[in-house]
């Protein structure tokens, strides 16, 4: 498997959890009637990027390099 195929699945789970950290710590701090620690940053936008990126640096790469 070329790395970029693998890296698809990893960002994926590393987005995803980064998400899930985001709104648990959320709900934790309104459940406290605290204000949120951070500023809500735009991980499923990014994750959605960084995917997007990799799919076609993998098309790119197995089209055209491939066969090598």
């Amino acid at each position: 498997m070329c790395i970029f195929c693998a890296a698809i699945p990893a960002t994926l789970a590393v987005g995803a959890r980064l998400n899930a950290q985001q709104k648990d710590s959320q709900k934790s701090a309104e459940s406290q009637n605290q204000p949120a620690r951070r500023k809500k940053r735009p991980v499923g936008p990014l994750t959605i990027i960084a995917v997007t990126g990799l799919v076609v640096s993998s098309v790119i790469y197995h089209t055209h390099f491939g066969h090598l």
